[in-house]
C-alpha cells in the first residue's frame, strides 16, 4: 500500500461533544427511517399480502426482496464511503429510499410490491451502512460505545413505535396499509434538511478508486439463486432432483466465483484481508445469529400474533413491545458499560446466551400458549441482541485503520444483513410447508375436502369459512415454535464463536497509529 494510501485523514482529530451530538441528531433519524420502514410493514404484511391476494412464499419474499437488496449493496455503500464523499452518498441514499417508498406505497399488486422493496432495500442497506461509518469517522471506538447506546436507544424506539404506528394505521380505514409506505417520506424529509445543515465530515480523495462491481454482482447472484431454491424446494420440486442440482450447484459456484474475484481485485467490494482474521471472523459468525434474531423475530412474531391467535394489527405490535423494550434497555446500558470498561467480549458473550435461551423459549410455543411465557420469551430475545449487535459491530472496528474503517462496516453489516435475509427466507420456507402440512391434517380431521385458498394457507382469514379459519389459525399457531428451534440452534453457533473472540481493550484514538517499521527501509 503506498504511502499516500496509508496516510492519516485530515478527519482524524475527535469533534467537540456538542458537535457530534449536532450531527448526530441528522444521522439518528436517518437510521429511524431505514428501521421503522421494516418494523411499519411487518405488523401490516399480514393484512397487506391478504388483500393483494398473496401467498405464504410471497409474504417472506416482501421481507426477504428487500434485505437481500440491502445485503448486497451494504458492501458497495460501505466501499464507495472509504473513496468519495460520504455526505453526498448518505443524501443519494435518502433520495432513493424516499421515491421507492412511495412506489411501494402505490403498489397494484405483490409482484409490484416486491420489485419495489427491492429497490427500497437499497436505500435502507445505505442509510444503516453510512450511519455507522459516518459515527466512526467521527467518534473513537473506546468513546463509540456510549454513543452506540444511542444508536440503539434509536433502533430500539423505531422497532418498538414501528408495529405500533403501523398496526394503528393498518386499522385506520381512512389511512389504510399503504400510508404503512408513505409514512416514511416525511421523516425522510426532515433527516436531508437536518444532515444538511449539521454534518461535517472531511473527505479524502483517491485517486486509485476501483469499485468491485463483478464481486458485487456475483454474490448478489450467488446469494439471490440459492434463496429461490430454499423458497422452493420440497414444495415445487423434491429435494434430489436436477433442479435442486442447478440451482444449489449453480449458487455455491457464483458464490466460489466471487471469492475468487474478491481475491484479485484491487478495493474488493468484501475485503478478504480483513474479514480473514481471527477477531472479524468470529464476530461475522456471531453477527448471523443476531440477523437472524432481529429479522426473524419481528417478521414471524407479528404473523403469530395476527393469524396464529387472531389479534389485530395494533394489538399485535403491542404485544411485540416486551422484545423490543430489551433492546432499548440492554443496548443503552451495555454501550455505557462497553465505553467505561473499554471490554466488549463479555457483553458480547451474555448477550448470545440471553438471546439463546429466549429462542429455546420461543420454540415451545403453539396456539395456546400463555401470553406471559411469550413475552418472557421475546424480553429474552430483545435482550440478546441488544447487548451484541452494536458491540460485535465494534469489535471489527477497533481492528482497521480508519481508512479501512468502511469497508469493514460493511463487511460486518452485510454478513449480519446475510444471516437476516438467509433467516428469513429458510424460516420462511420452513413455516409454509409446515403450514401446509397442519391445514391438510386440520381439514382430513375434520372431513373437509383439500383445495382452494385454504390448502395453500391463504393469508386472506377473513375471506375463509369459519371452520376452516380455526384450522388455519391453530396450523400457523402450531408451526410457530418450530422455526424458533433452527433460529436456538443458529444462536448455538453465535455464542460458540464469540467464546472464542480475544479480549482487547477498546482503543482511545480514532485512527490506528502507522507502524514505525514500515518507514525503516526508506530511510536506511
Amino acid at each position: 500500500m503506498s504511502a499516500q494510501t496509508a496516510a492519516p485523514s485530515p478527519a482524524a482529530e475527535p469533534m467537540a461533544h456538542r458537535q457530534v451530538l449536532e450531527a448526530l441528531s441528522g444521522l439518528l433519524l436517518v437510521l429511524f427511517v431505514a428501521m421503522i420502514s421494516g418494523t411499519v410493514v411487518s405488523v401490516a404484511l399480514p393484512q397487506i399480502i391478504g388483500a393483494l391476494d398473496g401467498s405464504q412464499s410471497q409474504y417472506t419474499w416482501v421481507v426477504t426482496a428487500s434485505l437481500l437488496a440491502s445485503t448486497a449493496s451494504t458492501p458497495i455503500w460501505g466501499k464507495l464511503a472509504d473513496l468519495f464523499n460520504k455526505k453526498l452518498l448518505l443524501q443519494i441514499s435518502i433520495v432513493i429510499f424516499m421515491v421507492s417508498s412511495l412506489a411501494c406505497g402505490f403498489a397494484q399488486n405483490t409482484g409490484q410490491l416486491i420489485a419495489f422493496r427491492a429497490i427500497q432495500g437499497l436505500g435502507m442497506g445505505a442509510l444503516q451502512i453510512l450511519t455507522q461509518v459516518i459515527i466512526a469517522a467521527m467518534i473513537s471506538p473506546k468513546e463509540r460505545g456510549r454513543y452506540n447506546g444511542y444508536l440503539g436507544a434509536v433502533m430500539a424506539v423505531a422497532t418498538v413505535g414501528g408495529p405500533l404506528l403501523g398496526g394503528l394505521v393498518a386499522d385506520t380505514s381512512w389511512l389504510g396499509w399503504r400510508w404503512c409506505f408513505f409514512i416514511a417520506v416525511p421523516f425522510t424529509v426532515i433527516a436531508f434538511a437536518l444532515l444538511t445543515k449539521t454534518l461535517r465530515v472531511a473527505t479524502v480523495r483517491r485517486s486509485d478508486v476501483r469499485i468491485d462491481y463483478w464481486g458485487a454482482a456475483l454474490i448478489a447472484a450467488g446469494v439471490s439463486v440459492l434463496l429461490i431454491w430454499v423458497t422452493f424446494v420440497g414444495n415445487e420440486f423434491d429435494w434430489l432432483s436436477w433442479q435442486t442440482a442447478a440451482m444449489a450447484g449453480g449458487g455455491v459456484l457464483l458464490l466460489a466465483l466471487a471469492t475468487w474475484v474478491e481475491s484479485r481485485v484491487t478495493e474488493p467490494v468484501v475485503p478478504l484481508h480483513v474479514i480473514s482474521r481471527r477477531t472479524p471472523a468470529l464476530a461475522i459468525l456471531a453477527s448471523l445469529a443476531v440477523g437472524m434474531a432481529m429479522f426473524g423475530g419481528s417478521v414471524f412474531l407479528g404473523q403469530y400474533f395476527q393469524i396464529g391467535r387472531g389479534y389485530g394489527p395494533t394489538a399485535a405490535g403491542l404485544l411485540t413491545i416486551p422484545m423490543m423494550a430489551g433492546v432499548l434497555l440492554s443496548s443503552t446500558i451495555s454501550g455505557r458499560m462497553v465505553s467505561r470498561s473499554g471490554q466488549t467480549k463479555p457483553y458480547i458473550l451474555a448477550g448470545l446466551v440471553v438471546l439463546t435461551l429466549g429462542f429455546a423459549g420461543l420454540a415451545t410455543i403453539d396456539h395456546q400458549t400463555s401470553m406471559v411465557l411469550i413475552s418472557a420469551y421475546m424480553l429474552a430475545v430483545g435482550v440478546g441482541v441488544g447487548m451484541s449487535m452494536q458491540n460485535l459491530v465494534l469489535v471489527i472496528q477497533n481492528t482497521v485503520p480508519l481508512r479501512e474503517i468502511g469497508a469493514a462496516s460493511g463487511a460486518i453489516t452485510f454478513f449480519r444483513s446475510l444471516g437476516g435475509t438467509v433467516g428469513v427466507s429458510v424460516l420462511g420456507a420452513v413455516l409454509a410447508n409446515r403450514v401446509a402440512s397442519n391445514i391438510a391434517e386440520g381439514l382430513a380431521r375434520a372431513g373437509i375436502p383439500a383445495g382452494g385458498q385454504a390448502a395453500g394457507g391463504s393469508l386472506n382469514i377473513a375471506a375463509l369459512p369459519e371452520p376452516i379459519k380455526l384450522i388455519v389459525r391453530s396450523a400457523y399457531g402450531d408451526a410457530t415454535g418450530h422455526i424458533f428451534l433452527i433460529s436456538a440452534a443458529i444462536a448455538v453457533v453465535g455464542l460458540v464463536a464469540a467464546a472464542f473472540l480475544k479480549p482487547a481493550r477498546l482503543r482511545d484514538s480514532l485512527d490506528l497509529p502507522e507502524p514505525v517499521k514500515e518507514e525503516a527501509p526508506a530511510n536506511a
